[in-house]
């Protein structure tokens, strides 16, 4: 979507911009914090028969348990399309750095409330419904204002003509916290499961 602009006679179009030293800085911590954000969101999945123990009642039968646990990582899923459209119209207002770095936090903070949340041995059907709406819900909403929002981000900032590289780091990044969220865990569930 360029248009030509008219030159006078003689004149030479600008040559195209590089990526400069701060162009790789963005992209790195656009990547970078796509990387952690989808980290905390899919490391659950495969904490699910742990946190399942935790914050539902141990006389629960294993499949209601795992189906409710996972019905609390879904409910992550569907609070995606309220984050987007909250967080990418107050980018547009308020600037999508501080909407990304927003998005960021908003991931990071209920991650570590999870870790501290009571258990429903403690507290009861209070843990379960702290871990619904309190956590997952906004770490869902920051996920879901987090993508679009920097992928908007990062191809506002890059040459045009690095538009492609600029976006694919970006989605390298998030494709990495998948992976990372799913390589973490498999040393630590052996370490259970030997325990058991």
């Amino acid at each position: 979507m360029t248009s030509e602009a008219t030159l006078p006679d003689g004149a030479q179009p600008a040559p195209a911009r590089t990526l400069d030293a701060r162009d790789y800085k963005t992209l790195a911590l656009s990547a970078l914090g796509g990387t952690l954000e989808f980290y905390d969101f899919v490391i659950y999945v495969f904490f699910a028969t742990v946190l399942g123990g935790l914050f539902f009642p141990i006389d629960m039968p294993d499949w209601l348990r795992q189906l409710q646990t996972f019905g609390i990582f879904a409910a992550g899923y569907l609070a995606r399309p309220v984050g987007d459209i909250v967080i990418t119209h107050f980018g547009d207002l308020l600037g999508r750095k501080r909407m990304f770095t927003l998005s960021i936090f908003l991931m990071a903070a209920p991650t570590l409330v999870i870790g501290l949340l009571p258990t429903y041995a403690s507290i009861g059907v209070a843990a379960p419904l702290l871990l619904l709406l309190a956590m997952r819900v906004l770490q869902g909403a920051a996920i879901g204002g987090e993508m679009p929002g920097a992928w908007v981000f990062v191809g506002e900032h890059v040459p045009a003509r690095r538009y492609g590289f600029g976006i694919g780091a970006l989605t390298s990044g998030i494709t990495g916290g998948i992976l990372l969220g799913s390589l973490v865990p498999w040393p630590s569930t052996a370490t259970i499961r030997r325990s058991r």
